[in-house]
């Protein structure tokens, strides 16, 4: 049989409803080599706790070579952007921006919740959106717009200035991350999505150490072009920035049901809708209208469950729990308790960030494989080691060595948000607008406490002990502890109430059990 035949023996039925398929519900359409080629149950040996692919069917394999070559190298490079253009702000303050812009009050506090409010504004919306218009449009459009804004915090002359731009720039950064997220769940089955959304998620990291090192390259620069070093990263960032969104417009392949990718063929499309069949993964509605976004119905049903109560807190514990990486702490710390120079102080901060790739990449391989899909247990030991982290700062008066060793560990908490988004997509996964909501509320929700949290405990003139933010964090880690094991109960008894169900609708003969 060709490749073409075979795709259409894998023709699938796409409605905006779906329900896992199981071993003895194949009909006549999903026999054959439809089946050999996309797995019901993804077959698990000793290859696939290296990398999941190797267990799978070769035109399987040929087809997520293709798509994690284009979707997950783009989304990596995108965040790896999105971050450094979000971050580089911090590497400028401490390397003569404020100085030079004579910012000694709490005017970073300011700059950092202006771009916190724009990106609250616009997560929900651009979610929402990803379900009315491409992608492959809407993010590389937003990624050109900030990567323009950052190159013109350069010739900022006061912090007005710098206000009104960190708000449009995280304005357009509000698109990338929980929509991408969102795409990635559209695409990956459920021994897949942990590595690469965490994959996908380690590249923030990455982006935090690169800005550290291009600051402390650039530094060099200082005087070059009558321009100062921190005014020369914001324009080497869009220099380098630019190119990548531009590539976005080629790259991003949409959703299964109508992705027009240059790489994927009519073969590579069905089997793509086949893997989210499997999964029992609601399929895209692109090209439905606005106004069926929020029927009265919809809003009972997405504002009745706690699917959004209980994930978006998780997230929200999550993304504030660790909110010392987001603060110049460590760069100041080293700048005023220990005299390092320039660099130095850009350059060894990177080493939190080496900290949180590493155990990102943990993370996701031992709950895709160890954990056998659980995401719950690495939340909690990423919870326990930033409250002992977090206490110790917090009495302040501790060895150098393991002053530094806090610093650098705080980097366990980052990895967590892709196991937050997986989670989210299986618990979601029969309504493909109840998941684009409650991931872009998650995420959103987060900024919002994130807005206005650090004026209150992460305040610039309370550096680099920030004792309030220290104690606040052992309390967030303790909640989101919590969080995790009541969301796993509520996921476990929720799986059994549909089981229990279908055996009812079985027996009664009212519905049948075919997708």
């Amino acid at each position: 049989m060709s490749y073409s035949e075979m795709a259409k023996v894998a023709n699938i039925n796409t409605s905006n409803k779906a329900a896992p398929v199981k071993e003895d519900e194949v009909d006549s359409k999903d026999s054959g080599v439809a089946v050999d080629v996309v797995q019901i149950q993804p077959k698990r040996n000793w290859r696939s706790y290296v990398w999941d692919t190797f267990d799978k069917s070769p035109e399987e394999r040929k087809f997520l070579f293709k798509l994690d070559a284009a979707l997950l190298t783009f989304a990596s490079l995108g965040y790896f952007i999105k971050y450094l253009d979000q971050i580089n702000v911090n590497n400028a303050f401490v390397s003569g921006m404020q100085e030079d812009m004579k910012l000694f009050g709490n005017q970073f506090n300011y700059m950092q919740t202006c771009w916190t409010v724009g990106y609250v504004i616009g997560e929900i919306p651009s979610n929402l959106l990803l379900t009315r218009i491409r992608p492959s449009i809407w993010i590389p459009a937003c990624e050109v717009t900030w990567a323009t804004l950052t190159i013109l915090l350069a010739v900022c002359k006061n912090e007005t200035q710098l206000y009104v731009l960190r708000f449009f720039i995280g304005l357009a950064e509000s698109t990338f991350y929980p929509g991408m997220q969102y795409i990635i769940g559209s695409w990956y089955r459920k021994d897949e999505l942990a590595k690469r959304s965490c994959i996908f998620h380690t590249s923030s990291a990455i982006g935090t150490m690169f800005s550290g090192y291009l600051m402390a390259a650039v530094y060099h620069l200082d005087g070059v072009g009558g321009w100062h070093g921190w005014q020369w990263l914001f324009i080497v960032n869009t220099v380098i920035s630019l190119p990548i969104a531009i590539a976005g417009f080629f790259f991003l392949p949409d959703y299964p049901e109508n992705t027009r990718a240059f790489y994927l063929n009519d073969a590579d499309r069905e089997i793509a809708k086949r893997r989210m069949k499997l999964e029992g993964r609601a399929a895209d509605v692109h090209g439905a209208k606005f106004s069926t976004l929020f029927t009265p119905a919809k809003l009972k049903k997405f504002f009745g469950s706690w699917h959004i109560y209980m994930l978006t807190l998780l997230y929200i514990l999550f993304n504030n729990g660790n909110g010392l990486t987001s603060q110049p702490a460590f760069q100041l710390w080293l700048k005023r308790n220990l005299h390092y120079s320039i660099e130095a102080v850009n350059a060894y901060p990177t080493l939190t960030s080496a900290v949180q790739v590493i155990t990102t990449l943990i993370y996701a391989w031992s709950s895709d494989s160890l954990f056998r899909g659980a995401r719950w247990p690495p939340i909690i030991f990423s919870g326990t080691v930033l409250i002992v982290v977090h206490s110790s700062l917090a009495a302040w008066d501790i060895p150098l060595g393991w002053h530094w060793a806090c610093y650098v560990l705080t980097g366990v908490g980052g990895g967590i948000s892709g196991l937050c988004f997986a989670w989210a997509h299986e618990i979601c996964k029969d309504d493909v607008e109840e998941r684009a909501l409650v991931t872009g509320a998650m995420n959103e929700m987060a900024y919002v406490i994130q807005a206005w949290l650090p004026l209150l405990v992460w305040k610039q003139v309370e550096a680099p002990k920030y004792r309030k933010g220290t104690l606040t964090m052992i309390g967030i880690n303790l909640g989101m502890i919590v969080t995790a094991f009541l969301v796993r109960y509520l996921h476990k008894k929720e799986i059994r109430e549909k089981a229990a169900a279908k055996l009812v609708e079985r027996d009664d003969g009212t519905a049948s059990d075919e997708p």
